[in-house]
């Protein structure tokens, strides 16, 4: 830590250290060069505008290696669910997580208060792998650093480095509160000032000052030049995507430590729940919204500086792919009610949608599901529902005549922003419609069952929850809060709509499963074993059971349709249990 972050006397707050330096922590974390992403809402800059500058840019480059925390070489990097990244080492110490029900594994049990000041949220510790591809791409440059080092030693090039105080480069150096110590390192200032940091003798935070020593200014240039040529030649490498091969595109690091583009591991999830690389089970909504799941900030600066040329053509090639695709992508199916992973039995045999049906198996097999409604004055000529669930063909059959019949499985929800005819079929360009994070969803549990069982120090915790507290204390020597035990569960006839939003969510779930046995156990109608045997016995996994309750449960398609433009798993659960109370008490 530096002196004037250890000062906790000073009554006048240390200036900002990007003042008078071009190359300052605040331009790093702001991420000044944009993230190019597919959508290109970013504007790109120039190539010789973005490009790090081995003469001028050092400590911005070093500042790439280094951890935010102790100020250290990153060594084995874990990338948080906040995007950032710091040593493994430097990760907090960890807490219990009390009031969680749901996911519940083993992972999720212990939690920290994210360390950096622009964060503070709490952070699963099963969420924070070693960074995998951040690694390999650090070791890669130790590597070319130390090739170098031992080059330049046998040398005369050496670097005079002294580290810049806050206050002298804000016109204030009586301010300053101790001298800084200069030294003449072997090597250039890439080397140099490598060398620094893995002392332990460079804050984060921190700037330097540069004086050639034993050779000329040209010489010692030309070596950071050609050192920091070969460093990003190595680091390159590393930087594919094992999805597209390609350089990474908007990087999204998962909670196993494996990095993808985001639109890969966006069609990825489409179809699958686990890594494709280690096959761990990913917690994460296929939708990967930004704002719930940020891109990697250490290897977006890394890509965006070192090969701007070559992710800006990776982002017009996307944008040009999303271009060719038309305005109106999606076919629309306007017929029924469907959910994601549920299946979808549907008969084709009207002309327009026989064409759209083999147009999608000529394309990738999928289509927008929306259901029908009667036009009115006020949506005009619209005749569905803006909602619905993209659909993809699992088998089909096709008959002499031309018909055809399909088995589908759902695989996401999306609303419909315009739409137009097609050969007398709709097409419509959509938005996904996204859950909010598992973190977001366990937070969201911790509130509403605190709320409702009275807690004394419900603000406490809640910021605790939040990431608000600045006290951690090690798993195994803290007395977490007691989680309050769950009270005996009353009849669905006499539960109120106010003791279903306290409930947890595991609760919420045993709620519905208790429900769906009693039925059975009645052998009501509408759960047989037919229908078992299409959408499959009662699920015991929260995120799924409310697709399958709505499935085979007979109440009207506008209170089925309320669950599609949820986000998330927590209200869905709700919404069943509200049902359920409503069935015992003979709305139905």
């Amino acid at each position: 830590m530096s002196s004037i972050e250890a000062n906790p006397n000073s009554t006048i707050p240390p200036p900002s250290s990007s003042s008078g330096s071009p190359t300052s922590r605040s331009s790093l974390e702001k991420s000044e060069t944009p993230i190019l992403n597919p959508a290109g809402t970013e504007k790109p800059l120039a190539a010789a505008e973005k490009l790090l500058s081995a003469v001028k840019d050092v400590r911005q480059i070093i500042r790439l290696i280094q951890c935010g925390v102790c100020s250290g070489i990153l060594q084995e990097p874990a990338t948080l669910p906040c995007g950032r990244s710091l040593c493994k080492q430097c990760i907090p110490a960890t807490h219990i997580r009390t009031n969680i029900s749901w996911p519940a594994t083993t992972g999720r049990l212990h939690g920290f208060t994210c360390p950096f000041e622009d964060c503070k949220k709490e952070h699963a510790l099963g969420d924070c792998s070693v960074d995998v591809t951040l690694n390999k791409a650090l070791m890669l440059i130790r590597t070319a650093i130390e090739q170098d080092r031992n080059a330049t030693d046998a040398s005369d090039i050496s670097t005079h480095i002294a580290v810049q105080d806050a206050w002298d480069m804000a016109g204030l150096s009586s301010l300053k509160e101790k001298e800084d110590e200069a030294r003449v390192l072997k090597g250039g200032r890439v080397v140099s000032t490598y060398t620094l940091a893995e002392m332990g003798k460079l804050g984060y935070d921190r700037e330097v000052s540069y004086t050639p020593c034993g050779a000329e200014e040209d010489e010692v240039s030309q070596t950071d030049v050609t050192l920091f040529t070969r460093l990003k030649e190595s680091a390159r490498t590393e930087m594919d995507c094992q999805v597209c091969y390609a350089l990474y595109l908007d990087p999204l690091t998962t909670a196993c430590g494996h990095t993808f583009c985001r639109a890969c591991l966006h069609r990825v999830l489409d179809h699958s729940e686990h890594c494709p690389i280690c096959r761990r089970e990913l917690l994460i909504q296929p939708q990967l919204n930004p704002t719930s799941f940020p891109s990697n900030q250490r290897l977006t600066t890394m890509i965006n500086e070192f090969w701007a040329d070559t992710v800006a053509l990776r982002a017009q090639t996307a944008r040009l792919e999303q271009q060719a695709q038309g305005e109106y992508d999606v076919p629309l199916f306007v017929c029924t009610m469907s959910f994601p992973t549920m299946p979808t039995f549907l008969h084709v045999f009207e002309p327009r949608y026989r064409l759209m049906i083999r147009r999608a198996m000529d394309g990738n097999r999928t289509f927008g599901m929306v259901l029908y409604t009667q036009p009115t004055e006020a949506n005009g000529r619209v005749n569905f529902l803006p909602i619905g669930t993209l659909l993809r063909i699992v088998n089909i059959e096709f008959f002499p005549d031309g018909r055809s019949l399909l088995e589908t499985v759902g695989v996401s929800r999306f609303k419909v922003l315009k739409h137009a005819l097609l050969d007398g079929y709709m097409v419509g360009n959509i938005e996904k419609v996204d859950d909010v994070s598992v973190a977001e969803e366990e937070a969201n549990e911790v509130s509403e069952t605190m709320r409702s069982r009275g807690v004394q120090n419900f603000a406490r915790a809640i910021n605790h929850v939040d990431g608000g507290s600045t006290n951690t204390t090690d798993a195994t020597t803290t007395t977490p809060v007691q989680t309050p035990q769950p009270t005996s569960r009353p009849s669905p006839a006499s539960l109120t709509m106010e003791e279903l939003d306290g409930m947890a969510t595991r609760e919420l779930l045993e709620f519905g499963i208790d429900f769906v046995r009693r039925m059975r156990s009645q052998s009501v109608a509408w759960l047989t074993t037919r229908v078992l045997a299409i959408y499959g016995d009662c699920p015991n996994d929260p995120a799924r059971f409310p697709w399958w309750f709505a499935s085979i449960l007979p109440v009207s398609d506008e209170e089925k349709y309320r669950l599609l433009g949820t986000s998330s798993v927590r209200e869905r659960l709700k919404t069943c249990c509200r049902w359920i109370v409503e069935w015992e008490s003979s709305r139905w």
